[in-house]
């Protein structure tokens, strides 16, 4: 196996890659901003020019103590109701710094179903509160594989907590999914920004 090399001297004074190196940059597709909002929904911008694709949830405000959720579609958003099968767990700990604690969440996860899965913990709706994180949707128009993604939210949730919420799964479909929707499980997304990139 060959090794390539960089011809500059330093850090400092490289002014372009090897042409051999490529990839890793994050594309901004899409910005939908809420007010007030029931759903935000995706429905361009999720197609084969790109195998990845994140969205990022930035302050998520909820009008009520409810996680933020999503789900797929496979009919350009007509119907969010992809089969699912998923996974959850939260690491947590107290302002006052008492009662940290890691564990699964038994009652968030999905065998085999069509319901939106959460992918933050419970936002507190007091005025500062929200979450923020990410989500990845790997290969969504490939027709041969389900539909792998992976969730992280950090969350201020109810009686002043901090918790890191993770999930994954996957979209048990072989159709593409081309269009992708957020909504709080009750509740509206007062503020808050989703934006939608793909990597290259």
């Amino acid at each position: 196996m060959a090794l390539n090399f960089c011809n500059n001297n330093s850090l400092s004074s490289i002014t372009a890659l090897p042409a051999s190196i490529s990839g890793g940059g994050l594309n901004l597709i899409s910005t939908q901003t809420a007010s007030s909002s029931s759903t935000l929904s995706f429905t361009s911008g999720i197609d084969s020019t790109y195998k990845e694709y994140i969205f990022k949830f930035i302050n998520i405000h909820s009008s009520a103590d409810a996680p933020l959720t999503f789900n797929m579609s496979i009919d350009g958003g007509s119907n969010y109701n992809v089969t699912k099968t998923t996974t959850a767990f939260l690491a947590y700990n107290a302002e006052s710094g008492g009662s940290p604690a890691l564990g699964y969440e038994a009652g968030r996860d999905i065998a085999q179903g069509t319901g939106f899965q959460d992918i933050s913990y419970d936002i507190d709706n007091v005025d500062d509160g929200s979450t923020s994180g990410f989500l990845h949707l790997f290969d969504p128009s490939n027709t041969t594989f389900v539909k792998h993604f992976i969730a992280t939210a950090n969350t201020q949730f109810p009686t002043a907590y901090s918790g890191n919420y993770f999930s994954a799964g996957y979209g048990n479909t072989t159709s593409a999914v081309n269009a992708v929707q957020f909504k709080l499980s009750s509740g509206t997304m007062d503020s808050g920004v989703i934006k939608l990139y793909g990597v290259s």
